[in-house]
């Protein structure tokens, strides 16, 4: 018999969480079930284990709305690191091909930025969890096993840069469900002629929830202590 502050998480109930540094997505969800003794659970929307951010977090009947969170558009805030490639196009691996960023200026970083917006074609990393024959593709990526993925169509609704402190490049991007902000700094630097691999990343916002709204795993097992000890 579950307990009456377990209630509002078996009925169902949308979580905003700030993801941290490190954890998977799956980590979040699993330290949920855990706190709140809830199995049905589950996230919409997955944040790589180097990003931070918002992640929605549904428990009972909201569950069945998660292909409708992950639906809606998302903006990210991070930074590329330009000079360098990485076969993730992240830190998840080691950076190589070094090459000169001497080249660059101000005004070439922000035309770079033309060819991404609008509608594109987009190659995933093979450092992901798409999944090919079957498996998902970073574990033979992981294992030196050639990946080779289809590219997809993203929509950039918006790409800024904000400020450039070189070799690091910072961003905003707003872009459609489905797009690999990995991807658009590993072509960002291809663009560039020296390459880039994505060094920071946060996802600020998902449709119309924002990180501003979003609690952590701390604070919120504090909140479930605290429902335990007042019943």
């Amino acid at each position: 018999m579950s307990a009456a502050w377990q209630e509002e998480f078996l009925s169902g109930k949308v979580l905003l969480v700030n993801k941290p540094l490190q954890w998977t997505s799956f980590d979040v969800v699993k330290k949920i079930r855990i706190l709140t003794g809830v199995s049905k659970v589950g996230h919409a929307g997955t944040l790589d284990p180097l990003a931070t951010g918002l992640l929605i977090v549904c428990t009972g009947k909201f569950t069945k709305s998660i292909n409708d969170f992950m639906a809606k558009e998302k903006e990210y805030a991070g930074t590329i690191t330009l000079g360098s490639l990485t076969p993730s196009f992240d830190l998840e691996t080691e950076p190589e091909q070094i090459k000169s960023i001497d080249h660059l200026d101000e005004a070439k970083i922000q035309a770079a930025i033309n060819p991404f917006l609008g509608e594109i074609e987009q190659m995933p990393p093979i450092f992901s969890a798409i999944k090919k024959n079957g498996q998902a593709a970073y574990i033979s990526a992981r294992k030196g096993v050639e990946v080779k993925l289809d590219p997809r169509k993203v929509t950039i609704h918006e790409f800024q840069i904000p400020l450039i402190e070189m070799p690091k490049v910072h961003f905003k991007i707003i872009c459609s469900t489905g797009t690999y902000i990995r991807s658009i700094a590993n072509d960002f630097g291809a663009t560039l002629g020296c390459g880039g691999h994505l060094s920071s990343l946060c996802r600020t916002r998902i449709g119309q929830f924002e990180l501003k709204d979003a609690i952590t795993i701390t604070d919120f097992e504090a909140y479930i202590n605290q429902l335990k000890a007042s019943n």
